[in-house]
């Protein structure tokens, strides 16, 4: 039975499922790689009662309370000891959580089950670093996990059908909706519809076709969804596209590779999306949730003439007024 869940990496996702663990009953150990990561991670994560509170209701008592069950750490053993179960979500880099996982096995103890949050990874790429291949899987939680409730559970041929029965269950105890998939996918279900969608967008701004709120514009208007991709992006984080279309140009798509350059210059200037204030929108107050985001530009009858005279060019003139 899993009651100590230890949350390795303590980012925008891996303070969520903290929190979300927490708030659900659990004693959670929140761990990262040094203070100021802790320090970063804990202003996160007491941000999310009010959350909570807003998107399902809960009680300043019961938000209060998922705090009182989290702990901090920088020591990994002090951090695992005892622990059930232990999340990893560190960044998404094969070597990096590959060598992860060869220390946390050094420390954790053998019946300790390890799950990764990995976005595009597959069990069976990590599982030999794990040295408990069959008590590892992949637990993929989706952005704002309170809300956006799904958990999808995918083990590798190695994985033990009823530690993947246990990891279905906890999903459930934990206010998630448990989406088993029978064979390991890249992606998952939500990533791989989500993660080419996402491409398609980055493409069209890195070959200039149009610059990122005018994506976002079409896609809402178009099919009425709240977000368009490059505020998704922003939720997301730079930093996890990056690695994603850096690791797409290895693999010699040089589209891969022209996204990860685009998108790494962004992140040396500080633009890595919701978590820093600024990604392709400035927050708290992004433009995509202006009333007049959406809205046609208003005509000036000066250009009156110009526009019967030259209509493409005066379309043009009007959506760049629109930015």
């Amino acid at each position: 039975m899993i009651k100590t869940v230890t949350v390795c990496g303590s980012g925008v996702l891996g303070g969520q499922i903290a929190y979300q663990c927490a708030f659900h009953g659990f004693d959670v150990r929140v761990y990262d790689i040094s203070e100021e990561a802790i320090a970063r991670g804990r202003v996160q994560i007491e941000s999310l009662p009010a959350e909570l509170q807003r998107d399902l209701g809960a009680t300043p008592e019961q938000t209060a309370a998922g705090l009182t069950r989290l702990s901090y750490h920088t020591d990994l053993a002090q951090a695992v000891q005892g622990a059930d179960l232990v999340i990893e979500a560190v960044p998404e880099n094969l070597e990096i959580k590959r060598e992860f996982y060869r220390q946390l096995a050094e420390v954790a103890a053998p019946d300790t089950i390890f799950v990764t949050n990995s976005s595009t990874l597959l069990p069976s790429d990590i599982a030999e670093a794990t040295g408990r291949p069959d008590r590892f899987l992949a637990l993929h939680f989706a952005n704002r996990i309170w809300r956006n409730n799904t958990a999808e559970v995918m083990g590798s041929p190695a994985t033990s059908p009823e530690i993947f029965g246990q990891i279905v269950e906890f999903a459930g105890q934990i206010g998630m909706v448990a989406l088993p998939l029978y064979k390991e996918q890249p992606g998952y279900i939500l990533n791989s519809l989500l993660v080419p969608w996402l491409n398609a967008a980055l493409d069209l701004v890195v070959r200039e076709v149009a610059d990122p709120h005018t994506v976002d514009r079409t896609w809402m208007i178009a099919t009425k969804a709240p977000l368009g991709p490059f505020a998704t992006y922003d939720i997301v984080g730079l930093t996890t596209a990056y690695h994603i279309n850096q690791a797409r140009g290895k693999a010699g798509d040089p589209r891969g590779a022209a996204a990860a350059a685009y998108l790494k210059d962004r992140i040396n200037r500080g633009l890595l999306g919701m978590g820093t204030g600024e990604g392709f929108y400035t927050y708290p107050d992004p433009a995509y949730r202006h009333p007049d985001f959406l809205t046609p530009a208003k005509a000036d009858p000066a250009n009156v003439d110009s526009a019967k005279a030259d209509p493409a060019e005066a379309t043009l003139a009007e959506g760049q007024a629109q930015d």
